[in-house]
Parts: structure tokens; sequence; C-alpha cells
């Protein structure tokens, strides 16, 4: 585990959190030892769940495991309480064809903490929540990847920031409509409270 996330962990402990990090192919060590992990024991825990949405089908299984003894020796041992193990089978469905492609992925995480699979899995998927609801609407609807601004640029995420917290507390659902409809109308933003 890469220095910064040990000290990510360290600090957590510190001020009473607890943090679960997923741990990806650039911290090969680590991804190696949780592999050996859940080839080697049963998991103490599961949890399965199916998300169906438009034109996609999701399985999803959490599994979680106790670290034992396969993390001795590692500076970070006593930091990871759990080691969790997500495999997804998603179905999608093009639209063009009408046929489904399969994909499965497995994802590793190590957690400070001990929770149940359940708990373990609706904090993995609601991530992908904030990351929907917030990275992808700044990304794209505000265009803040392609941004220009090289001089103090955290003013204007600030500013990003600021109205994006003005238009959810003001009941908006979709951003770029909200936009759209604030450009033909500028009385429309004028009138959200928080201003």
């Amino acid at each position: 585990m890469p220095c910064t996330v040990k000290k990510t962990f360290e600090i957590a402990r510190q001020t009473g959190n607890d943090l679960i990090v997923q741990v990806k192919s650039n911290q090969k060590g680590l991804l190696r030892r949780l592999e050996g992990i859940v080839a080697a024991t049963a998991p103490i825990k599961a949890d399965d769940s199916r998300h169906l949405a438009r034109n996609r089908q999701e399985d999803r299984r959490v599994e979680v495991y106790t670290p034992g003894s396969a993390l001795d020796g590692a500076a970070w041992a006593p930091l990871v309480a759990a080691v969790v193990r997500v495999t997804r089978q998603t179905l999608i469905r093009s639209a063009a064809t009408g046929l489904w492609k399969n994909r499965k992925e497995t994802a590793f995480y190590v957690s400070s903490v001990m929770l149940s699979a359940e708990t373990f899995a609706s904090a993995i998927r609601n991530h992908w929540a904030i990351e929907n609801k917030n990275h992808w609407v700044r990304d794209v609807t505000l265009a803040e990847d392609a941004s220009r601004i090289r001089i103090n640029p955290g003013v204007m995420a600030r500013l990003r920031s600021q109205a994006l917290n003005i238009v959810r507390a003001n009941g908006v659902g979709n951003i770029a409509k909200a936009l759209w409809n604030a450009a033909l109308d500028p009385s429309i933003s004028l009138s959200y409270g928080g201003l």
C-alpha cells in the first residue's frame, strides 16, 4: 500500500474514524496478498444483490474476509481489519443489435473496521452515487476538466461547488436542464433561495 494510503489509515485511526479503500493494480504487493487471502480462506460474511436498470442487469457479490496472518510483516498490517472482495457480473443490452454483452469484474478493498457484508456493499455502492451525482456533473455539465483557468483554479472550483449546492438545495435534480432553463430565463436562477 503506498505511503499516502497508509498515512490516511493512520490519520483515520488517530481521529477516531474508519475507512474502506479500493486496492488497485498499482498496489501490486498488497493486491497479491489479498488474492492469496481469498484463495486460501472462506469468506466470513457474504451478500448477494441484483440491480436492474434500463438495458442493464448487475449481479453483485460482496465477500468479507479476515486478513489473518497473511498481512504479517507489513507496516500497515495492524491497520487493516477486513478484506473485501466485490465480484460484479454485468449484462448490458445493445440498443442497436438487441444482444447482451457480458462483463465480469473483481475489485478488492481493505477496511480499518470489520462490518457486515451488507454494510460494505452499501458503502461501496454509495461511493458510485457520489461519483455520478457530483464528479460526473462537475466534469461534464460544468466542464470542469475542460477549464483553461490556470491561475487560482480553486476559486472557480469553489464557485462551481456553491452553484451546485444552491441548485440542489432548491430541489433541482437535472443540473444540465436547470442550466439551460436559467440561460433562457435568468429570473429562474435569481429566484433560488440561498443567493
